[in-house]
């Protein structure tokens, strides 16, 4: 966390954030177009947004693209947002997905999560029915894991949430599913999208890297699991490291 609080504790590094908050996925040209800062100024800006895991980046071909990582600043929420303040952090959320919608082109969600905890066991609690029933909304995941396999969630009542195929799979490194949210008849009208789990050793720590993409633009799908996956990767961080559930609070909806 202190390497969070520093991070945001720089105005110009709180720029960059909004930047990205506006418009997900930019190469380093085009964020220092958009601030007034050197190139240099902007590297060393993003070396500590990305040590902070509150920027995480990908390659594009010869590019490389900066994305905003929102789940450090969800671990600071869970921990010290008050229940009284949830709508107003909600909505800020709402926000970035409507900027997502009138700006990007490939759309595509991208989190990263440091655990402390070893490869094996986070593997066995992304592909565990008694772990995910803990941290992934009371659903119980099932598959054998295979290339080709199926791979769904089921709720306590026995549907169906999420649906899927199993793509590539690297034990406690990798896994790659499609994903179709078959519970939502909105959404259910989506092609399936894909998701990939990547985990990498890191001494102590695992750093969890999520990237759910493969969307047909904006749709239905895109929206709902903006919103969805930040509560999953911290109540899987807390569960791993603190062997409790996360409680999470739904706020009362407002008329």
């Amino acid at each position: 966390m202190e390497l969070v609080f520093k991070a945001l504790a720089d105005p110009s590094r709180r720029l960059l954030l909004d930047r990205l908050f506006a418009r997900d996925g930019q190469t380093l040209g085009e964020l220092c177009a958009e601030v007034r800062l050197t190139r240099f100024g902007v590297m060393k800006h993003l070396k500590v947004l990305e040590a902070a895991a509150l920027v995480t980046t990908r390659r594009a071909g010869r590019e490389k693209l900066h994305y905003l990582n929102p789940v450090p600043i969800r671990l600071v929420h869970d921990r010290w947002i008050t229940k009284y303040a949830e709508p107003w952090v909600g909505a800020l959320g709402d926000l970035k997905h409507r900027l997502e919608e009138e700006t990007m082109s490939a759309p595509k969600h991208v989190y990263e999560v440091f655990i402390r905890t070893t490869p094996e066991k986070l593997w066995a609690a992304i592909t565990s029915p008694e772990s995910t029933k803990q941290y992934f909304y009371g659903t119980a995941v099932q598959s054998d894991w295979k290339v080709g396999s199926s791979v769904r969630h089921l709720a306590p009542s026995g549907d169906v949430n999420l649906d899927g195929r199993v793509l590539e799979v690297v034990p406690g490194k990798k896994l790659v599913t499609t994903f179709a949210a078959v519970h939502d008849p909105e959404s259910a009208k989506d092609r399936p999208s894909r998701v990939t789990w990547e985990i990498q050793p890191m001494g102590e720590v695992c750093k969890l890297t999520l990237t759910h993409d493969d969307f047909d633009g904006i749709t239905k799908t895109y929206e709902s699991v903006g919103r969805g996956w930040n509560p999953v990767l911290s109540g899987l961080k807390t569960l791993l490291e603190t062997g409790k559930p996360l409680a999470i609070p739904i706020p009362a909806k407002t008329s």
